[in-house]
Protein backbone atom coordinates (compact mmCIF):
# COMPACT_ATOMS: atom_id res chain seq x y z
CA UNK A 1 0.00 0.00 0.00
CA UNK A 2 1.73 3.51 -0.91
CA UNK A 3 -1.48 5.93 -0.84
CA UNK A 4 -2.61 7.13 2.24
CA UNK A 5 -5.05 9.31 3.36
CA UNK A 6 -4.71 11.47 6.33
CA UNK A 7 -7.49 13.63 8.40
CA UNK A 8 -5.43 16.35 10.74
CA UNK A 9 -8.45 17.78 13.12
CA UNK A 10 -7.98 21.34 14.35
CA UNK A 11 -9.70 21.48 17.19
CA UNK A 12 -11.04 24.68 19.23
CA UNK A 13 -10.26 23.56 23.25
CA UNK A 14 -12.08 24.26 25.97
CA UNK A 15 -12.08 24.04 29.45
CA UNK A 16 -15.28 21.47 29.39
CA UNK A 17 -13.47 18.44 28.65
CA UNK A 18 -17.02 16.42 28.16
CA UNK A 19 -17.04 18.91 24.92
CA UNK A 20 -13.53 18.11 23.99
CA UNK A 21 -14.34 14.98 23.69
CA UNK A 22 -17.79 15.13 21.99
CA UNK A 23 -16.11 17.76 19.56
CA UNK A 24 -13.34 14.83 19.15
CA UNK A 25 -15.83 12.71 18.51
CA UNK A 26 -17.51 14.27 15.88
CA UNK A 27 -14.44 15.82 13.62
CA UNK A 28 -13.05 11.77 13.85
CA UNK A 29 -16.71 10.70 12.83
CA UNK A 30 -16.43 12.95 9.58
CA UNK A 31 -12.65 12.16 9.19
CA UNK A 32 -13.97 8.99 8.48
CA UNK A 33 -16.99 9.77 6.16
CA UNK A 34 -14.30 11.30 3.61
CA UNK A 35 -12.33 8.77 3.84
CA UNK A 36 -9.60 8.88 6.06
CA UNK A 37 -7.86 5.96 7.09
CA UNK A 38 -5.32 7.98 9.38
CA UNK A 39 -6.86 10.63 11.83
CA UNK A 40 -4.55 12.47 14.14
CA UNK A 41 -5.70 14.96 16.96
CA UNK A 42 -4.03 17.94 18.69
CA UNK A 43 -1.36 18.01 21.54
CA UNK A 44 -3.86 18.45 24.48
CA UNK A 45 -6.99 18.23 22.72
CA UNK A 46 -9.10 17.25 26.22
CA UNK A 47 -7.78 20.00 28.37
CA UNK A 48 -7.00 24.12 28.38
CA UNK A 49 -2.91 23.69 27.03
CA UNK A 50 -2.20 25.27 31.19
CA UNK A 51 0.26 23.37 33.42
CA UNK A 52 -2.52 24.80 36.13
CA UNK A 53 -5.20 22.70 34.50
CA UNK A 54 -3.37 19.01 33.87
CA UNK A 55 -3.28 17.28 37.17
CA UNK A 56 -7.47 18.02 37.21
CA UNK A 57 -7.47 16.69 33.43
CA UNK A 58 -5.13 13.53 34.36
CA UNK A 59 -5.99 10.00 32.93
CA UNK A 60 -4.52 7.03 33.68
CA UNK A 61 -3.78 5.22 30.27
CA UNK A 62 -5.52 2.48 29.16
CA UNK A 63 -7.96 2.87 31.95
CA UNK A 64 -8.90 6.39 31.45
CA UNK A 65 -12.17 7.81 30.00
CA UNK A 66 -10.32 9.51 26.81
CA UNK A 67 -8.28 6.55 26.24
CA UNK A 68 -11.16 4.27 26.20
CA UNK A 69 -13.34 6.57 23.83
CA UNK A 70 -10.51 6.86 20.52
CA UNK A 71 -10.17 3.30 21.08
CA UNK A 72 -13.98 2.76 20.16
CA UNK A 73 -14.22 5.31 18.19
CA UNK A 74 -10.92 3.50 16.47
CA UNK A 75 -12.81 0.67 16.25
CA UNK A 76 -16.71 1.91 14.82
CA UNK A 77 -14.72 3.61 11.97
CA UNK A 78 -11.67 1.28 11.29
CA UNK A 79 -9.11 3.76 10.87
CA UNK A 80 -5.84 4.36 12.68
CA UNK A 81 -5.91 7.25 15.11
CA UNK A 82 -3.52 9.26 16.70
CA UNK A 83 -5.15 10.03 20.32
CA UNK A 84 -3.34 13.90 19.90
CA UNK A 85 -2.05 14.10 23.35
CA UNK A 86 -3.79 14.39 27.02
CA UNK A 87 -1.86 14.28 30.65
CA UNK A 88 -1.30 11.19 31.76
CA UNK A 89 -1.52 9.95 35.26
CA UNK A 90 0.83 7.55 35.93
CA UNK A 91 2.01 6.81 39.74
CA UNK A 92 2.38 10.14 41.20
CA UNK A 93 3.69 11.20 37.73
CA UNK A 94 2.20 13.23 34.75
CA UNK A 95 3.03 13.41 31.22
CA UNK A 96 1.91 14.89 27.79
CA UNK A 97 1.21 11.62 26.53
CA UNK A 98 -0.07 10.68 23.00
CA UNK A 99 -1.36 7.06 22.30
CA UNK A 100 -2.19 5.64 18.97
CA UNK A 101 -4.80 2.94 17.56
CA UNK A 102 -5.53 0.19 15.11
CA UNK A 103 -8.59 -0.40 13.34
CA UNK A 104 -9.66 -2.75 16.09
CA UNK A 105 -9.43 -0.22 18.30
CA UNK A 106 -6.14 -1.80 20.27
CA UNK A 107 -3.56 0.43 21.26
CA UNK A 108 -0.56 0.12 19.17
CA UNK A 109 1.86 3.07 20.39
CA UNK A 110 2.50 5.32 23.36
CA UNK A 111 4.64 8.58 23.37
CA UNK A 112 5.35 10.56 26.39
CA UNK A 113 6.95 13.84 25.35
CA UNK A 114 10.60 13.94 25.45
CA UNK A 115 11.29 17.23 25.13
CA UNK A 116 9.40 19.78 27.32
CA UNK A 117 8.19 23.03 27.17
CA UNK A 118 10.51 25.28 29.13
CA UNK A 119 10.81 28.81 27.63
CA UNK A 120 11.13 32.21 28.34
CA UNK A 121 11.30 34.19 25.22
CA UNK A 122 11.31 38.46 26.23
CA UNK A 123 8.21 39.98 25.61
CA UNK A 124 6.87 36.60 24.45
CA UNK A 125 5.48 33.47 25.27
CA UNK A 126 6.37 31.71 28.45
CA UNK A 127 6.01 28.07 29.80
CA UNK A 128 7.44 25.93 31.89
CA UNK A 129 5.92 22.07 31.51
CA UNK A 130 8.33 20.55 33.72
CA UNK A 131 7.21 22.22 36.66
CA UNK A 132 3.98 19.49 36.82
CA UNK A 133 5.20 17.58 33.82
CA UNK A 134 7.67 14.50 33.43
CA UNK A 135 9.70 13.54 30.34
CA UNK A 136 9.28 10.46 27.97
CA UNK A 137 13.07 9.10 27.63
CA UNK A 138 11.79 7.40 23.91
CA UNK A 139 11.58 7.68 20.58
CA UNK A 140 8.23 6.11 19.59
CA UNK A 141 7.31 4.35 15.62
CA UNK A 142 4.00 1.78 14.91
CA UNK A 143 3.58 -0.05 12.42
CA UNK A 144 0.91 0.14 9.58
CA UNK A 145 -0.21 -1.23 6.08
CA UNK A 146 1.88 1.66 5.18
CA UNK A 147 4.77 1.29 6.83
CA UNK A 148 6.36 2.54 9.96
CA UNK A 149 5.33 5.90 10.88
CA UNK A 150 7.38 8.26 13.37
CA UNK A 151 5.06 10.11 16.98
CA UNK A 152 6.39 13.40 18.41
CA UNK A 153 4.80 16.04 20.46
CA UNK A 154 5.49 19.87 19.85
CA UNK A 155 8.81 21.01 21.11
CA UNK A 156 10.48 17.12 20.13
CA UNK A 157 10.16 19.12 16.38
CA UNK A 158 12.90 21.26 17.31
CA UNK A 159 15.43 18.99 18.12
CA UNK A 160 16.62 17.38 14.88
CA UNK A 161 18.23 14.09 16.26
CA UNK A 162 14.68 12.70 16.85
CA UNK A 163 13.86 12.58 13.92
CA UNK A 164 16.81 11.78 12.46
CA UNK A 165 16.08 8.78 14.71
CA UNK A 166 13.19 8.01 13.29
CA UNK A 167 13.40 8.42 10.42
CA UNK A 168 16.46 5.77 10.30
CA UNK A 169 14.62 3.30 12.71
CA UNK A 170 12.58 3.22 8.91
CA UNK A 171 10.10 6.17 9.34
CA UNK A 172 8.52 7.34 5.95
CA UNK A 173 6.14 9.77 7.90
CA UNK A 174 6.53 11.47 10.86
CA UNK A 175 3.14 12.88 12.73
CA UNK A 176 3.57 15.86 15.39
CA UNK A 177 0.49 16.49 17.52
CA UNK A 178 1.73 20.76 18.47
CA UNK A 179 0.68 23.28 19.98
CA UNK A 180 2.70 26.24 18.56
CA UNK A 181 1.54 29.98 20.07
CA UNK A 182 1.51 33.10 18.64
CA UNK A 183 4.96 33.63 19.37
CA UNK A 184 6.71 31.04 17.63
CA UNK A 185 3.84 30.11 15.09
CA UNK A 186 4.11 32.48 12.72
CA UNK A 187 8.08 31.74 12.77
CA UNK A 188 8.92 28.27 13.40
CA UNK A 189 5.95 26.62 12.18
CA UNK A 190 6.39 25.96 8.67
CA UNK A 191 9.77 26.19 8.73
CA UNK A 192 10.26 23.40 11.03
CA UNK A 193 7.88 20.97 9.50
CA UNK A 194 9.46 22.18 6.42
CA UNK A 195 13.11 21.74 7.91
CA UNK A 196 12.63 18.32 9.41
CA UNK A 197 10.91 16.87 5.90
CA UNK A 198 13.69 18.10 3.70
CA UNK A 199 16.43 16.50 5.97
CA UNK A 200 14.96 13.39 6.14
CA UNK A 201 13.02 13.23 2.86
CA UNK A 202 10.33 12.36 4.98
CA UNK A 203 6.67 13.57 5.27
CA UNK A 204 5.82 15.30 8.20
CA UNK A 205 2.09 15.93 9.97
CA UNK A 206 1.39 19.22 11.85
CA UNK A 207 -2.04 18.97 13.94
CA UNK A 208 -2.38 22.17 16.07
CA UNK A 209 -5.51 22.96 18.15
CA UNK A 210 -7.63 25.80 16.55
CA UNK A 211 -6.76 29.66 17.81
CA UNK A 212 -8.64 30.84 20.70
CA UNK A 213 -7.94 34.41 21.22
CA UNK A 214 -9.47 34.61 24.69
CA UNK A 215 -7.70 31.03 25.85
CA UNK A 216 -4.68 31.53 28.60
CA UNK A 217 -2.59 29.94 25.94
CA UNK A 218 -3.04 30.94 22.03
CA UNK A 219 -2.36 28.04 19.83
CA UNK A 220 -1.24 29.10 16.23
CA UNK A 221 -3.11 26.63 14.21
CA UNK A 222 -2.38 26.45 11.02
CA UNK A 223 -2.27 22.18 10.56
CA UNK A 224 -0.47 21.08 7.63
CA UNK A 225 1.23 18.63 5.69
CA UNK A 226 4.81 18.56 4.25
CA UNK A 227 6.08 16.26 1.79
CA UNK A 228 9.93 15.04 1.79
CA UNK A 229 10.81 17.75 -0.99
CA UNK A 230 10.17 20.62 1.92
CA UNK A 231 6.87 21.52 0.33
CA UNK A 232 3.83 22.26 2.18
CA UNK A 233 1.05 20.09 0.44
CA UNK A 234 -2.24 21.75 2.19
CA UNK A 235 -2.58 23.81 5.44
CA UNK A 236 -5.27 25.24 7.26
CA UNK A 237 -5.70 29.17 8.74
CA UNK A 238 -6.32 29.02 12.42
CA UNK A 239 -9.94 28.44 12.80
CA UNK A 240 -11.78 25.09 13.50
CA UNK A 241 -11.60 22.39 10.49
CA UNK A 242 -10.13 19.29 9.11
CA UNK A 243 -7.16 18.70 6.76
CA UNK A 244 -7.83 15.68 4.58
CA UNK A 245 -5.24 14.95 2.14
CA UNK A 246 -4.33 11.93 0.26
CA UNK A 247 -0.47 11.25 0.03
CA UNK A 248 1.58 8.46 -1.76
CA UNK A 249 4.77 7.18 0.25
CA UNK A 250 6.67 6.08 -3.14
CA UNK A 251 7.88 9.66 -3.51
CA UNK A 252 10.01 9.19 -0.10
CA UNK A 253 12.02 6.94 -2.37
CA UNK A 254 11.52 9.39 -5.73
CA UNK A 255 12.59 11.99 -3.48
CA UNK A 256 15.86 9.86 -2.11
CA UNK A 257 17.01 8.60 -5.15
CA UNK A 258 16.57 11.59 -6.78
CA UNK A 259 18.65 13.33 -4.26
CA UNK A 260 20.74 10.39 -2.11
CA UNK A 261 22.07 12.23 0.83
CA UNK A 262 21.17 9.22 2.74
CA UNK A 263 23.64 7.36 0.74
CA UNK A 264 26.05 10.14 0.82
CA UNK A 265 26.03 10.93 4.74
CA UNK A 266 30.00 10.79 5.48
CA UNK A 267 29.79 8.60 9.36
CA UNK A 268 33.13 8.45 9.25
CA UNK A 269 33.46 12.51 9.64
CA UNK A 270 29.94 13.09 11.82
Amino acid sequence: MTTLKIALCQMLITADKQANLKQAAGKIQEAASGGAQLVVLPEMFNCPYDIHCFQDYAEEIPSGETTNLLGKLARTHGLFLVGGSIPELSGELLYNTSVVFNPQGEIIARHRKVHLFDVRVKNGIEFTESLVLSPGNTATLFDTPWGKIGLEICYDIRFPELTRKVAKDGARLVVVPAAFNLTTGPLHWELLFRSRALDNQVFMLGASPARDPQSSYVAYGHSLVVNPWGQVLSQLDEKPGILLVEIDLTQVEEVREALPVWKQRREDIY
